[in-house]
This record gives structure tokens, sequence and C-alpha cells, in this order.
């Protein structure tokens, strides 16, 4: 039966897709290489990662320019709008008993056609090559599986590994998505898709500046089949505070397949961060990414929200390394860690 994992499954490696200067990161392109290249330095100590990129060699010099060892680090080329790979990659599903992996390849339109993706929706076609050829060296077949009638991004969807899928209303609903498809329409898809038995649709789901309409890593994510961490907001000003007080009293009222109450592990709102305009900036500790043994999580130079939520994490994955990284030049764009990775499993 073919399913679609956890993020806690072990994986073969985890992509990135390189900033470069003919991306939004220009203006602080210099930053943005920094971020990525400790996230692929830190990456690089828990599996392999594969870096898609319009330019090897300028990648490899970014990379040897801060001591990073490349031996783990594989490297493709291909055209790239943008470096959101958790939302134009490949989103992959096992199948044990075939010993293969499924390549899920859905639509990318750049968020419901708020920016050009004509380059991003392209990338899983080229590098498919590249993904087989690491794939073989686990004996794992690969199987490609095309979904370009549905739009679709890794960021929308959270997965316990047994059957369970996470989704929130205002992404998958929202406009120039998969405008004739109904709710229902769209669970069913999903269950299909990917041989689950439930979807718990979260309704409430809001960050200032998220140009996603609500992607659920940014606030609620699985930790365990029986534990979620979510965005909670603690300041009654704050103008998030009565939708994520909405939104925790969904998560509070949530059931495991058994029947039981997840645990909850609240992480702080950060302090607001604002871009040089004056635009609030979708800050999250929510998006982390679970890598093997250990779990990468966003920090904003914010030290009494950023510890609060790196001991949150501490508590809900006791069995993992909890690795901060300053993603404070990730949201000027408007994402942050996780969304600038995907990974892809082992079998």
């Amino acid at each position: 039966m073919t399913y679609l994992p956890a993020e806690w499954h072990q994986q073969a490696f985890v992509q990135l897709t390189w900033p470069h200067k003919d991306t939004d990161w220009a203006p602080v392109l210099a930053d943005a290489i920094d971020c990525f290249c400790e996230i692929a330095r830190q990456l690089s100590t828990c599996g392999q990662v594969l870096i898609v990129t319009q330019d090897t060699e300028q990648a490899q010099q970014d990379l040897r320019r801060h001591n990073i060892c490349l031996c783990n680090i594989h490297f493709v080329s291909c055209p790239t709008n943008d470096t959101w790979a958790r939302d134009h990659a490949f989103i992959t599903c096992i199948d044990e008993q075939r010993h293969a992996v499924v390549l899920n390849d859905f639509q990318f339109n750049g968020w419901g056609l708020k920016f050009s993706a004509y380059h991003d929706n392209q990338i899983n076609q080229a590098i498919l090559p590249d993904i087989a050829d690491l794939y073989k060296a686990y004996d794992v077949s690969v199987e490609y599986n095309n979904h370009l009638d549905f739009v679709f991004e890794g960021g929308s969807i959270e997965s316990d590994g047994q059957g369970t899928l996470m989704v929130t209303s205002s992404c998958l609903l929202a406009p120039n998505r998969n405008n004739t498809l109904s709710k229902t329409d769209i669970e069913q898809y999903l269950k299909e898709t990917f041989h689950a038995q439930r979807v718990l649709w979260i309704e409430h789901s809001w960050l200032a500046g998220d140009d996603t309409d609500g992607h659920i890593d940014t606030v609620a994510r699985f930790c365990s089949p029986t534990s979620i961490a979510y965005v909670k907001c603690e300041n009654p000003d704050d103008e998030h505070y009565e939708e994520l007080q909405a939104m925790e009293q969904e998560l509070q009222a949530l059931r495991t397949a058994d029947g039981q109450p997840y645990q909850l592990f609240p992480l702080p709102l950060p302090d607001p961060c604002y871009d040089a305009d004056g635009k609030r900036l979708p800050a999250t500790h929510a998006n982390f990414l679970i890598a093997n043994d250990a779990v990468l999580v966003p920090t904003y130079q914010q030290p009494e929200k950023d510890t609060r939520a790196l001991t949150q994490l501490e508590q809900a994955f006791p069995y993992h390394r909890i690795i901060d990284i300053d993603c404070s030049v990730l949201i000027l764009q408007h994402g942050s860690l996780h969304c600038s990775t995907m990974q892809y499993p082992k079998i």
C-alpha cells in the first residue's frame, strides 16, 4: 500500500533550491546565501543534500566560502524562479511492498497566481533523472506520478504517516488553485492520492505577510502520531490573537485516530518583524524541518521567544538534536526554513 510518510520517517536526502541574482533575493542575496549555506551545512550532517541551482559552480563556491564540505552534497542545474523547494518539489510517497517511491508532481502556480512560477513548475521533470540516480544507492525503484491537473504545494499538507492528513481550509479552498472542486472533492482527492483514511481541516490559520493563504506548515505541525506543535499568540493586542486562539481551540478538540486528544506543544508567536516598508512578516517557529536525527528550527534574533520555542521542541522531540538557525532573512521573502526544504524518504 502506498502512503505519505511522516516527516520523521528516515530520509534519503533533502532538496534545497539555491538563491541567485535573478530571484527576489537580489537586494539581500549575500545574507540569503549565508542562511542557505548554514541550512546546507546542518543538513549535510544529517544525511545527503540535493541542491537545485541555475549555476552549479557558483553554488559550490558559495558553500566552499563557508567552509562546507561538499562530500554529502549533490548538484543539479536547471532554471529556477525562486527558492521555495517545499512548494515546487515532489511530494514523495512510499510503497514498501514494491520497495519503491512514488514521486508526485503537482501543478505549482505561484501560490494561486501571485508570483511567476514558470521555471519552478518545471523543475521536477528536469531533475527526475538525478533523483532516480540518488535512489539507486538505496536500491529503490522510482515511479513518477503526474498530477499537473491539480494545484498543490508541499507546505499545505501534514501527514502522521499512519493515514491522517492535516490541512487548512484557507489554503486548499483559496481562489486560483482548484476553483472547480468543492471541499468534499478535494478531501476525496487527497485520500485517494495519499491513501489516507482521514483529513483534519483547520479552519483558522493566518499569519500577517503570508503569501500562501495559510499553509499548515506555518502554524501547526505533527511531531508524532499523537502530538502537534502549534503557534500560540499570548498578546490580546496582537492582530493574530483571535484567529490563533480559535485555532488553538480547534486543535484542542481534535482527536487521534483512536479517539484520544493530541498532546499539544505551544510555540510562542515571535514579536512583530517588519520589512523596510513597514509590512509585517510571517515569522513562525512552526516552520521547522525534521531531518533524520535532528530538528532544524528557525529563529529570529529574539532570545526569549526563540529559547521558549526551542525548549518546547526539545520536549516534543526528545530523541532528536534541536538545531537553531537564524532565518531572519528568509522571512523578508515571506517564508522560512521548512519552506526552503523538501525531504525524500528512505524505505
